[in-house]
């Protein structure tokens, strides 16, 4: 048995998944008992392979095909084979003994055939299997040294013909399809691996093409051919490595495919390739990516293949070139650069390119935040407390929210000048309010919340009476309130109660209930608690029918 324990299935998968394996005990069917391993399906979203190691190196291990074990995970599907097979444990001595009987019996019958009566064994499983069959055409085409053969064979298994209903592969599909293109990379393997590098090398190119040609029809979501296609730059990269082909070919290559549209399903970096180019290899590659990145500065892939190249060679100013030919007008780039310039240990001029940012930027309310909250703590760090104040208030002023709000008050606390910037920042928020309209729903003027935030709930009441808040605001002003205003907090809640008796479902009764409980209190600190039993006497009568809301007022006391 191994570690095959309920308490070790918890532990690899966790408390959620492994309460959700429990739900899948009933979708467990094809269990197969090896020796030291079980395989098995279990029904989910879709049917899915799973695999448990009994008696692995690290102990109790599984694999399981759905996206989440994919990923590497413990699953539930795994769970629910474990504990399947924790349910039949008596019979497992003998199901591994008999598995183990089964395998020797298998191999020592197979030591007793003769070539012939092997050959006509495996002609019987190609015959009854296309898989095997495509698999044996690909070995013996490149046994054969059949280089058009095998090119047939892969283009065959790039081939979403069989999978696709009107042209497209659907996503219940895409697995089989890519374990059908998986083979094509296996025999690119198997080829460097025969000694035909250079073959290798032709092939995986054109099934790179192949594979992206499929893309555009077949529903990816668990990205399977991103895997295929991370195997196709692995095989390319071997084959390279063996045959070690010409250093300028390859370098052009390399470029081209990192430009096209291909490198979004292989992700190769041409750095991996640093030891096949060699000096010569990699001054024409560099070569190549600055041609390629000045006749489009603005291009994604042409900015990436600099940046990636100078910054392997250390050379921070290229960095800030290819960042600086193309600035986003919201100061992100700047950002960008100021923190590389960072890491290369050249603060002066990192904090410069932020100061930059912010002049350059032509709207504040539209600035990356970041580059504002950079900027401030650089200020702060260098003891310029007074500049991180005027760059906070000139954020508040462009976009006045509650969070620019406190930002602003954070840092002029710092410097000591809260007083003083909280009257202008409060004169900002308050011709705000005055100019907006605030009805029941949505946001209410930010001058409300400002002055929540700083404690100040009478000036806060005040400007909702005068300028008008949302329901929402409100609520929380009668709550806070309360003590000090029963009156007002009250007339406040019988307001918002009041749509609520007309409205039905949980939602509606929890919060009724809540302000009920509200007002509750405020009569006792009135001293009127019979004005508050007849109010809830009169909204029993009308609210009878709703047996759910008077349960709820029951266990309240109400």
């Amino acid at each position: 048995m191994g570690g095959l324990t309920k308490a070790n299935l918890k532990s690899l998968s966790g408390v959620r998944s492994f309460e959700r394996g429990l739900g899948y005990l009933d979708a467990v069917s094809g269990v197969e008992i090896g020796d030291g391993w079980v395989t098995a399906t279990v029904h989910g979203t879709e049917r899915y392979e799973v695999e448990l190691t009994l008696d692995g190196p690290g102990g109790l291990s599984g694999e399981c095909d759905c996206p989440y074990g994919q990923e590497g995970h413990f699953c539930k599907h795994l769970v629910a084979v474990g504990l399947t097979v924790l349910a039949q444990r008596e019979n497992l001595p003998r199901q591994r003994k008999s598995a183990r009987d089964r395998a020797h019996g298998l191999d020592a019958w197979l030591s007793t055939l003769t070539k012939d009566e092997l050959l006509a064994l495996v002609r019987e499983q190609i015959g009854e299997d296309r898989q095997l069959r495509r698999r044996m055409e690909l070995r013996a085409a490149s046994a054969r040294g059949d280089l058009a053969g095998v090119r047939a064979r892969i283009r065959e298994l790039f081939d979403i013909g069989p999978f696709a209903q009107y042209g497209y592969v659907e996503y219940s599909d895409a697995r089989a399809y890519a374990d059908q293109a998986r083979q094509a990379v296996s025999a690119i393997g198997a080829l460097t691996g025969s000694g035909r590098a250079a073959d290798a090398i032709t092939l995986a190119r054109e099934a790179m093409k192949l594979l992206a040609e499929a893309g555009e029809s077949v529903d990816d979501s668990d990205g399977w051919l991103g895997q295929i296609g991370s195997a196709l730059a692995d095989a390319h990269l071997d084959a390279c490595r063996a045959e070690r082909p010409d250093p300028e070919e390859l370098s052009q290559w390399l470029v081209g495919h990192m430009l096209g549209d291909l490198d979004d399903l292989t992700g190769i970096d041409p750095l991996d390739y640093e030891d096949v180019l060699g000096e010569r290899g990699m001054a024409v590659l560099r070569e190549l990516a600055i041609e390629a990145w000045r006749g489009n500065r603005t291009g994604w892939a042409e900015k990436y293949l600099m940046e990636r190249l100078a910054k392997a060679g250390g050379d921070i100013d290229t960095v800030v070139a290819v960042h600086a030919a193309d600035l986003a007008p919201n100061g992100h780039t700047h950002l960008v650069i100021a923190r590389e310039l960072d890491t290369a240990r050249r603060p002066d001029e990192a904090l410069r390119w932020a100061e930059r940012g912010i002049r350059e930027t032509g709207d504040l309310a539209a600035v990356d935040t970041a580059l504002v909250d950079y900027l401030c703590e650089r200020h702060a760090q260098a003891d310029r407390l007074s500049d991180a104040v005027a760059v906070r208030r000139d954020h508040f002023a462009a976009r006045r929210s509650l969070l620019t709000y406190r930002q602003l008050r954070a840092a002029a606390h710092a410097a000591d000048r809260w007083s003083t910037e909280r009257e202008g920042a409060l004169a900002l928020l308050r011709a705000d309010a005055e100019r907006r309209q605030v009805g029941g729903y949505g946001g209410g003027p930010v001058l409300v919340d400002a002055l929540l935030d700083d404690k100040d709930v009478d000036a806060a009441w005040q400007a909702a009476t005068e300028t008008g808040a949302h329901d929402g605001q409100w609520l929380t002003l009668a709550d806070l309130a309360r003590a000090s205003r029963p009156a007002d907090s009250l007339g406040v809640y019988l307001r918002l109660a009041e749509p609520l008796t007309r409205q039905t479902g949980e939602t509606v009764y929890v919060r009724l209930v809540g302000l009920l409980q509200s007002m509750r209190d405020c009569h006792h600190r009135l001293g009127t608690p019979d004005e508050f039993t007849a109010y809830v006497t009169a909204l029993r009568t009308t609210q009878k029918r709703k047996r759910n809301l008077l349960r709820r007022m029951d266990e309240h006391g109400l």
